[in-house]
């Protein structure tokens, strides 16, 4: 399926579908079985790109992207369990004799310095372990039904066979600028697009599945993230933010391109292209 939207905007590259399926798609890049990597390495660097990579309870690649993609609550998975990853995003594991054992067996892992120097330091994205525990109670943590969840281009996905959930695009500020007064052009009274605290990979998943579940879902903007930053700035520069929405949502916005702002002066001169004549 093509999108209206890319050529619109100009989209350097592909949009980005999410698709739950019980078969993994054929030639698709995968992690090997619990070995770590980041999701968005795979959504950004593969899919974004052309290529089509899947995941399933066993090749998520990371216990954030295994809460994102929506397999379950990887957490309880991680080093020291839950509570040990709620100091891992907070103020760190060193202060326990458990955590402090844990880090340093990490330390002598292969590869293992950055991860220990987080675990025991922290990432220091949220204040403390009980700010975690309360920003874990309101991600929509969720087992979704099905075995594989694939990321391709929107261009080889099947609008009538595929279970596509949502479209991300990765753009720069006028792009996304036009993506937000898109999702607003049919139904301005409401709040169209939001911007949440989360992982990368969980804006684009667990969240943007809930969206799809409201009377009115939101478009979602992403990658605030400053750890999915630094895995995506090397693939696709240092500007670029996601826009997901969620698939009634891209259809929406697909309908709303012909005779929109797209064809006038303003967005011309954004993009220093000659508008059309009316």
């Amino acid at each position: 399926m093509n999108s209206k939207i890319a050529g619109a905007i100009g989209l350097k590259t592909n949009p980005v579908a999410i698709i739950w399926s019980d078969e993994a798609p054929t030639d698709a890049l995968q992690f090997k079985p619990e070995r770590w990597g980041c999701v968005m390495a795979l959504i950004a660097g593969a899919a974004a790109k052309g290529k089509t990579a899947v995941f399933d309870r066993h090749t998520y690649g990371c216990w954030g992207g295994g809460v994102g993609l929506g397999f379950g609550d990887a957490y309880q998975t991680f080093p020291g369990g839950t509570e040990g990853f709620c100091s891992f995003l907070s103020d760190g594991n060193e202060k326990t004799e458990q955590g402090r054992a844990i880090g340093e067996a990490m330390a002598k892992s292969p590869g293992g310095a950055r991860m220990a120097s987080d675990f025991l330091h922290g990432e220091r994205y949220l204040k403390d372990p009980p700010a975690v525990e309360r920003f874990l109670g309101a991600l929509p943590i969720q087992d979704v039904p099905a075995k594989y969840v694939s990321v391709k281009p929107l261009s080889e996905a099947d609008s009538q066979r595929d279970r596509i959930q949502s479209v991300t695009f990765f753009v720069e500020p006028d792009a996304l600028s036009a993506l937000v007064v898109l999702a607003n052009h049919l139904h301005p009274e409401t709040e169209n697009v939001g911007f949440p605290y989360a992982a990368g990979c969980q804006v684009i998943g667990i969240l943007s599945y809930r969206e799809s579940l409201r009377e009115h879902p939101r478009a979602l903007v992403g990658l605030a993230d400053l750890s999915a930053r630094k895995t995506v700035r090397p693939l696709l520069g240092e500007h670029v933010m996601s826009f997901t929405a969620p698939w009634p949502v891209f259809l929406s916005m697909e309908e709303s391109v012909d005779g929109c702002f797209f064809q006038r002066e303003t967005w011309a001169a954004l993009t220093s292209e000659t508008p059309p004549e009316n």
